[in-house]
């Protein structure tokens, strides 16, 4: 199956990309990918996505953005794509999938990036129960209550002074004795009354209550090697990200941690035609906002690209 526009990923990203960009008569194939809803379907509540007062949860969101975008015209296709090449001879970029190949003349990357966690046994299950990623999705929830962040980089220090807004305690837990975030951060985050760090730990096992809450951890000492148990209510991972950029191969360049490298303030990447939107090339702020915006300018990018390529009409 032949398209004008190929979007690869359903997050925010993806999803705002295939509402523009089927207003505009695009008729865009939509790969929903390995997670369908992205990153979002993992948060139980949001609270600060514009439009919705009360909160919305994410999965209820991010099907409210697939029937929005179905209504104009997406037609999503429930595959996950493997990679994306382009020929020579016309310009067109092969997209292939685990069941087949589909060329396009534009294709917007939006498969967004996974969070890193441990591994440990029962994760899955307490992801959005008291394990998440991002506390600033999440941390609202966790009023006056203990938590902990996993982590010793910027990231984690950031995360760790964004929740002294809420919980009542904050262990921050690093594997070694000394944090890898700048000065400043350090110095914000040691004074800070409500912040504990905890030196040389790692968590060894999640503990949950009768409701498959997370309701404390093990840790285990690096050093000694001994456990012992931690009451929080949540554990903040900050341990990094990994974008989904892969599939792109050499049609793109992406910096050191692997996120797609844009051109000049847009969502085009190296490769006319192809875009990037979403955490996929956002390191920084990896917010559903920020991410529904980057969709609507590489749609909107998009769109202008396949103009130039029809044949003028006099």
């Amino acid at each position: 199956m032949d398209a004008k526009l190929i979007i690869i990923g359903t997050g925010p990203a993806g999803y705002t990309a295939a509402i523009y960009a089927a207003r505009a008569d695009l008729a865009p194939l939509v790969f929903a990918g390995p997670q369908l809803g992205g990153q979002l379907t993992t948060t139980t509540e949001v609270e600060n996505f514009p439009g919705f007062p009360e909160g919305i949860s994410g999965p209820d969101l991010m099907f409210a953005m697939s029937q929005q975008a179905e209504k104009f015209g997406a037609k999503i296709i429930y595959e996950e794509v493997l990679s994306v090449t382009r020929e020579e001879c016309s310009g067109q970029f092969v997209v292939t999938s685990s069941a087949g190949a589909y060329k396009a003349s534009a294709v917007i990357i939006a498969t967004g990036a996974t969070a890193r966690y441990p591994g440990l046994p029962g994760e899955k299950e307490l992801v959005g129960h008291g394990l998440t990623a991002c506390a600033t999705c999440d941390g609202s929830f966790y009023r006056d209550v203990p938590v902990c962040v996993v982590g010793g980089g910027d990231s984690a220090c950031e995360e760790a002074h964004f929740l002294t807004r809420f919980a009542s305690r904050v262990y921050l837990l690093h594997r070694r004795d000394t944090l890898r975030a700048s000065k400043a951060m350090q110095q914000r985050v040691l004074s800070h009354e409500k912040i504990t760090p905890v030196w040389n730990t790692t968590i060894a096992e999640y503990k949950r209550d009768a409701d498959g809450e997370l309701c404390g951890v093990v840790l285990r000492d690096t050093q000694s090697g001994e456990l012992r148990e931690l009451d929080v209510k949540c554990v903040f991972m900050a341990i990094g990200h990994s974008p989904n950029s892969r599939i792109v191969g050499h049609l793109a360049d992406v910096d050191p941690a692997g996120f797609i490298i844009t051109q000049n303030n847009s969502t085009a990447t190296k490769t006319p035609g192809l875009f990037a939107a979403g955490d996929v090339a956002d390191p920084i702020y990896r917010q559903a906002i920020s991410a529904a915006g980057m969709g609507c300018r590489a749609a909107l990018e998009a769109e202008r690209y396949l103009l130039t390529l029809e044949p003028v009409t006099l």
